[in-house]
């Protein structure tokens, strides 16, 4: 008998201010009437690699392996999956088809490895329109940006630290 995986949906986003710039990432769950939103911020980054962070962090969340529909409105991570990209990456070394070295190799390994324990559908959805949920990381992944501009003035901006940080918010009980 084929053990039933839970059904959930994850929506994420990326955002940064400037590119390489500051940058946040979020994600929400949902599984059934559960709902948790997560999100956080990274010093000196670029707009692509907050995005495969939101998915590798709402993949992150998840305590078990699930079935598992991904939306977000990056097509660099959906069309990587869906038009097979990271296959051909992988066939290559971890180029591209110009022999070039894929770039966010680091990400792409986990995020890789991720869908191997859950089964993971990505839908392309289009951003800064009338998603609710891609308006809601969205505003989330800014609301860390700010957060981290907040800290860094505070700092004075005198640390030589790149912080990065977190967070996250559950709504109707018990998260899996």
């Amino acid at each position: 008998m084929t053990e039933s995986r839970k059904k959930v949906n994850i929506y994420t986003d990326g955002a940064c201010s400037g590119n390489p710039g500051p940058g946040g990432w979020a994600a929400i769950l949902e599984f059934g009437p559960h709902r948790k939103e997560i999100s956080g911020y990274m010093a000196g980054t670029t707009n692509n690699r907050m995005e495969l962070f939101a998915a590798i962090s709402g993949l992150g969340a998840l305590k078990e392996p699930c079935d598992v529909t991904l939306y977000s409105d990056s097509n660099y991570l959906v069309q990587a999956f869906n038009d097979h990209w990271i296959d051909g990456w992988k066939k290559k070394g971890w180029k591209t088809s110009a022999g070039t070295p894929v770039e966010n190799q680091d990400l792409w390994f986990i995020l890789s490895a991720q869908t191997k324990k859950h089964h993971v559908s990505f839908v392309k959805v289009k951003g800064h329109s009338d998603h609710p949920e891609n308006n809601r990381c969205d505003e989330l992944a800014r609301a860390a940006i700010d957060e981290y501009r907040k800290m860094y003035t505070e700092n004075d901006g005198s640390s030589t630290e790149e912080p990065s940080g977190s967070r996250e918010q559950k709504t109707g009980g018990n998260q899996k």
